[in-house]
């Protein structure tokens, strides 16, 4: 009997990037080498042998996913593929709602064609994550409602398997998450990998072992967390500070002056026209397709 082959797709998220392969304690190497959610649902995916590929890349966006790693995946001709993509859109001077619904759309409409289950999940916002003043989380916020109404939207015309990560309780318990706040830990990984399996199984899917909620390793002590901040931490955040701080000063005094006047209200239902217009734009070309 053939393997199961699952396949995930996405950015540092589906990496792994905060649950390190080994014990980072014992041997700090491992700290750089990560396993992450994916890995641990596919596991539990089949009570016998399942083919796991990850093609998640760090820093990865809607774009890359779709001209990149979909192509791969579809070659492996997955039973099972995951595609959690969209914070790292957020992040970009370049982010454009039409633009994401559209990759998404195609991506999706792709492995449903292979017939393929498919998994998505809509996820927190970067700037509430990453503790920021108000004035500039409110537009990453924002952005980050708009990609999920959008994952939200096409996860049920495609009939997804969805996961709700950015609604859940474990968001607000410190312990599930990295030193980076932005990436989840390992017990934070096995949440997510926990959560994915429990609606494989609802779905008739998964039938092997849940994965396992507890932490094989311990958590990172302080100074390591700190340590990681103060080295690939800060490359991290000046990487994503070239491209993304100057448009979100921008945003963040656009906030503000309808702050002052009391008109924040405009940018809510501006964000939410934008991704009313961008779904029925891929309406419109389903129709002019099918004709």
């Amino acid at each position: 009997m053939r393997p199961v082959r699952f396949v995930a797709l996405g950015d540092s998220l589906t990496e792994g990037v905060g649950d390190p392969l080994g014990d980072p304690v014992r041997d700090p190497a491992d700290a750089a080498k990560w396993r992450g959610w994916a890995a641990l649902l596919a596991d539990g995916l089949a009570a016998g042998p399942v083919e796991f590929t990850n093609l998640a890349v760090s820093g990865a966006q809607t774009r890359d996913v779709l001209e990149r790693q979909t192509q791969d995946a579809l070659r492996l001709e997955p039973d099972v593929v995951s595609v959690v993509i969209g914070v790292n859109d957020t992040l970009r001077c370049t982010f454009d709602i039409h633009a994401v619904a559209e990759r998404l759309d195609k991506v999706y409409a792709a492995f449903t064609a292979q017939h393929a289950v498919l998994l998505t999940a809509c996820l927190p916002d970067p700037g509430s994550m990453l503790r920021l003043p108000g004035a500039l989380a409110r537009p990453l916020a924002r952005r980050q409602r708009a990609v999920n109404a959008v994952v939200h939207a096409l996860s049920e015309r495609y009939g997804a398997v969805h996961l709700h990560a950015s609604e859940e309780e474990w968001l607000t318990d410190r312990a599930m998450w990295s030193s980076d706040r932005l990436h989840p830990g390992e017990r934070g990984h096995r949440q997510l990998a926990v959560s994915f399996h429990d609606l494989l199984v609802k779905a008739g899917v998964a039938t092997g072992a849940a994965p396992s909620p507890e932490p094989e390793f311990p958590a990172p002590t302080r100074s390591a967390s700190l340590l990681w901040l103060a080295t690939a931490g800060t490359a991290w955040v000046m990487r994503r500070c070239t491209d993304l701080l100057p448009q979100l000063l921008t945003l963040a005094a656009d906030e503000m002056r309808h702050r002052a006047r009391g008109t924040s209200a405009r940018l809510d239902l501006r964000a939410s026209a934008a991704v009313s217009t961008a779904l029925a734009a891929l309406s419109t070309v389903d129709q002019v397709d099918a004709a």
